[in-house]
C-alpha cells in the first residue's frame, strides 16, 4: 500500500513538473527535478552544549540557543529599559517656531527669484 501511495504522489510531482515545463517556471522546474531525484533527505539539527557535548534534541537545541543569545546581546542585565540612558551624537537644540520655519521655506524661494 505504502508504494501505491509513492507512486500516486511521484504521478503527482511528474505533472507538476510538466506543467511547470509547460508555462516556462524553468527555476521551479529544475527544483522539482532535483528533489525528485535526492528523494526525501531528513534534517539533522546538531549544536554544542556548554560542555561541549553534542546535543540533537529539539528542546536541548532551544534551551542552548536561547541562553546562547541572551549572553550574546545581554539582556539579562537590564530589567527597566525606561531607565537605559540613550547617548546620541545629537545636540540638543530648541523647536523652531512657525515664523522660522516659514522664513526658512520662503528663503530658498526669494533667492531662486531673484536669478
Amino acid at each position: 500500500m505504502k508504494s501505491q501511495e509513492q507512486e500516486g504522489i511521484s504521478e503527482a510531482k511528474i505533472d507538476e513538473l510538466e506543467t511547470s515545463s509547460k508555462i516556462n517556471n524553468i527555476k521551479y522546474l529544475y527544483k522539482g527535478i532535483n528533489d525528485f531525484n535526492r528523494g526525501y533527505q531528513p534534517r539533522t539539527s546538531i549544536v554544542k552544549d556548554e560542555k561541549g557535548d553534542l546535543a540533537t534534541n529539539f528542546h536541548s537545541i532551544l534551551t542552548r540557543c536561547r541562553s546562547h543569545f541572551s549572553q550574546l546581546l545581554n539582556v539579562h542585565g537590564v530589567n527597566d529599559h525606561r531607565q537605559t540612558k540613550i547617548h546620541t551624537a545629537e545636540l540638543l537644540v530648541a523647536e523652531s517656531s512657525a515664523f522660522e520655519v516659514e522664513m526658512a521655506v520662503e528663503k530658498p524661494k526669494r533667492q531662486k527669484n531673484a536669478r
